[in-house]
């Protein structure tokens, strides 16, 4: 009787242990898990999802594109009819044109602006994205030479385009892009690029700090419309006074 108490208690101890054992194995791979010591199979979650995301933008993109088609049939449609309509229509696409939501095309210039070579003796680098202060003044020479439209590495520029700095990259428009900056602007060819090239203006300033620049014209250049919709919350038309 006395043998079996004591198997029995061995027994109990033993299961006791393993239990023991068992759970500090399920929460050491928990936790490894959970700290990312797997990172094959996080990567090629993250990739899934990013894949997802970017279908879904396509997605999005493309109805953005057949909805502006059928927006743009029935204008032509209205406008066939009346020449009241005609007229409105003219003006809603001159200030379409204005608020960027036109692709545009036409003369004018290309600019584009690569990093300085990299200093071998110094080892030093840097970027026209740590610089960006040199990149909003190329935009102010363009649009005081009359530029009609602009682009930085094909995003529209408008007065609502965000030009933020974001590691080692750039984003515009909610867009991340890099070197080289290309800036494209239509307008007369000959007034932007001598706005542009302008003794002792900022294409002498960027080469100054050793970026390589060139400036050069088109006959024809396209700028796509910007795909930033900007929506007005606590503004409203001020009403003009009849008498």
């Amino acid at each position: 009787m006395m043998k079996k108490i004591k198997e029995y208690v061995a027994l109990t101890l033993v299961s006791i242990f393993l239990g023991i054992i068992l759970s500090i194995q399920f929460k050491t791979i928990n936790k490894t898990i959970g700290d990312g010591v797997l990172p094959t199979q996080r990567a090629q979650q993250l990739a899934a999802e990013l894949k997802k995301a970017q279908n879904e933008r396509e997605a999005l993109s493309k109805s953005i594109e057949e909805l502006e088609s059928k927006i743009k049939q029935y204008e032509m449609e209205e406008v066939d009819k009346n020449v009241y309509v005609e007229n409105l229509y003219s003006d809603t696409m001159k200030y379409r044109m204005l608020a960027g939501y036109l692709d545009l095309e036409g003369p004018g210039v290309v600019m584009e602006i690569n990093d300085p070579p990299v200093d071998i003796e110094y080892g030093e680098m840097y970027s026209i994205i740590d610089e960006l202060d040199l990149v909003l003044q190329v935009i102010s020479v363009l649009n005081a030479a009359d530029a009609e439209a602009i682009s930085i590495n094909d995003q529209r520029y408008t007065s609502f385009t965000e030009i933020e700095k974001a590691g080692n990259h750039i984003e515009i428009n909610g867009v991340s892009t890099s070197t080289p900056i290309v800036i494209k602007a239509i307008g007369k060819a000959d007034t932007l690029e001598a706005a542009l090239n302008l003794k002792g203006g900022i294409v002498t300033m960027l080469r100054a700090y050793d970026y390589l620049v060139q400036v050069y014209q088109e006959k024809n250049i396209t700028i796509p419309k910007s795909r930033k919709v900007k929506e007005f919350i606590y503004s409203i038309p001020v009403e003009e006074n009849s008498n």
